[in-house]
C-alpha cells in the first residue's frame, strides 16, 4: 500500500538558537520510497524569508539527523514522503527465543542498561516479582507489554517532560511515551534488550481517532532481530513508519533546541493513498472519535516528550 506522510512544524525563536532534528524516515525504509523525501526549513524575519540548509549526519544510533543554527525569528520545518510498504500488521515473534547476554551482538548491549527515563535499578525487583514466572523470550516480553497496557491509563493532561518509568509505575497514567518507557524498563530488567522507537502511526484501515501526530512504540531483541511492541495501543497495526530509535525519548526527540523555541504551529498526517494520490477512506466508527494525541504527546517544544 501507498502511505503519504507530511508535517508542518513552526517555532518562534527570541534569539539565535542551535537545533537538532530527527525528521526523515529511517534509513531502513530507503527502498520503499516512491519519490524522494522532501524536507524544507524556512526562516522568516520581518519581511525577509530564506531557506536554510542544515548539516545532515547519522547519530550514534544510526538515525538520520539534522543540525543547524537558526537566527532569531520564525522557522518552519515541513516535509512530505511517499512510500510503498506491505499491508500486513506488525509481525509477531511467537517462537522468538531470549539470548544469553554473552551471546548478544555488541551494539544491542546498551539497550539492557538504565537510561534517562528508564531507571532499571529502581524497578528491577518489581519486574522480577511480576514476570519471573513467565517463560523467557516472547511470552515474557508480551506479558510485560500487556501488563503495562492494562495498568496504565492514557491521559494527555498528565504529560510532562520529567516523567520517568518509575513515575509512570507509581501514577499509573501517562501519554504514549510513558507507556513505552515503563514497558522498556521492565523488559530490560528481565534481561531482554528493548529500545524506544518513534515515527508515523496514522489511522490506516481503522476508524478515525483524532488529529494526526507522531507516535512512540518500542522494540525488543529476541531470536536475532528486533520486534515491534506497543504498550499504548497493544493491537497489531498497519502502516507504522519508523523514523528513529534510541535508548529512550531523549535520543529520538523530533527537535531539540538549545535555547527558547516557542511552538506556534503543529501539523502531522500519515494516510494511505491510492495510485492517483487520493486519500483512502477509513472505516466508519459507531462511536465518536476520541482525540488522544496532540503535539504535546511529542513534547515541549517537541523535545523528548514522546
Amino acid at each position: 500500500m501507498l502511505i503519504r506522510s507530511e508535517f508542518d512544524i513552526q517555532f518562534q525563536l527570541p534569539a539565535s538558537t542551535a537545533i537538532l532534528a530527527l525528521m526523515r524516515l529511517h534509513w531502513s525504509l530507503a527502498a520503499t520510497h516512491v519519490q524522494p523525501e522532501s524536507i524544507r526549513i524556512e526562516h522568516t524575519s520581518g519581511e525577509t524569508k530564506c531557506e536554510l540548509s542544515p548539516d545532515e549526519y547519522l547519530d550514534g544510533f544510526g538515525n538520520r539527523s539534522f543540525r543547524l543554527r537558526v537566527p532569531a525569528g520564525e522557522v518552519r520545518f515541513s516535509g512530505i514522503s511517499l512510500v510503498r510498504v506491505g499491508d500486513g500488521f506488525d509481525e509477531a515473534g511467537t517462537d522468538a527465543a531470549q539470548h544469553p547476554i554473552e551471546d548478544l551482538p555488541y551494539d544491542v548491549l546498551p539497550f539492557l542498561l538504565s537510561s534517562r527515563y528508564c531507571e532499571l535499578d529502581r524497578l528491577s525487583q518489581i519486574a522480577c516479582d511480576l514476570f519471573s514466572s513467565f517463560p523467557e523470550g516472547w511470552e515474557r516480553a508480551v506479558a510485560i507489554r500487556d501488563w503495562v497496557h492494562d495498568h496504565v491509563q492514557f491521559n494527555y493532561m498528565t504529560a510532562r517532560s520529567t516523567k520517568t518509568a518509575l513515575d509512570v509505575f507509581t501514577e499509573r497514567v501517562g501519554v504514549c511515551r510513558d507507556f513505552q518507557h515503563l514497558a522498556i524498563t521492565l523488559t530490560r530488567a528481565m534481561n531482554i534488550p528493548a529500545r524506544y522507537a518513534t515515527g508515523y502511526l496514522g489511522d490506516i484501515r481503522i476508524p478515525y481517532s483524532g488529529p494526526g501526530d507522531f507516535s512512540a512504540w518500542y522494540e525488543v531483541f529476541l531470536g536475532g532481530r528486533w520486534w515491534t511492541m506497543d504498550a499504548r495501543h497493544n493491537v497489531p497495526r498497519r502502516g507504522r513508519l519508523l523514523m528513529a530509535t534510541g535508548r529512550d525519548a531523549t535520543d529520538v526527540a523530533i527537535t531539540t533546541s538549545f535555547g527558547a523555541a516557542n511552538l506556534k504551529h503543529f501539523f502531522v498526517e500519515s494516510n494511505e493513498v491510492d495510485e492517483a494520490g487520493n486519500r483512502v477512506s477509513l472505516p466508519v466508527s459507531l462511536t465518536s472519535p476520541a482525540v488522544e494525541t496532540t503535539a504535546a504527546d511529542m513534547g515541549g517544544p517537541l523535545s523528548p516528550l514522546l
